[in-house]
């Protein structure tokens, strides 16, 4: 698995916990909100247990990023854009990174994207970006 194996080259975690968010409202609440999580995501997540990775779901998206549960993992895999960057953009946007992983090189960006309607104008807030530089320098370091 990518993230796996991203975690453990790039952020030098040993045994990575990952927790996967379901597709539908509430993890789909036992196929009443929805079936996927029952017949595609349960299914590839127990073959993934199967072969030692530490990954656990389909969680309810909506209650997998408060603090006390953010403590049970080391990533989040989602199902899709915004239900991972509307939690990491309440909780740290100016600080967001974007990681893409599993390439062979580091790739990093500001998590609130290229701001092209501020460009220019002496008004962007760099933290992001200074940020995304200071995670590419860690990963570097941690592939060293």
């Amino acid at each position: 698995m990518i993230t796996h194996a991203a975690l453990r080259r790039d952020f030098g975690l040993a045994s990575p916990r990952i927790a996967v968010a379901g597709l539908n409202p509430h993890a789909g609440e036992d196929g009443k909100m929805g079936h996927e999580e029952i017949e595609l995501i349960a299914p590839v997540i127990a073959a993934l247990r199967a072969q030692g990775l530490d990954i656990f779901g389909p969680l309810s998206a909506d209650t997998m990023f408060h603090a006390g549960a953010r403590r049970g993992y080391d990533a989040a895999l989602c199902m899709y854009h915004d239900q991972a960057l509307i939690p990491i953009k309440t909780i740290d946007f100016a600080g967001g990174v974007n990681v893409t992983l599993g390439l062979p090189f580091i790739r990093t960006s500001p998590d609130h994207g290229t701001a092209f309607d501020i460009a220019g104008q002496g008004i962007a807030d760099a933290t992001s970006m200074i940020a995304a530089l200071r995670m590419a320098a860690e990963m570097a370091q941690a592939r060293a």
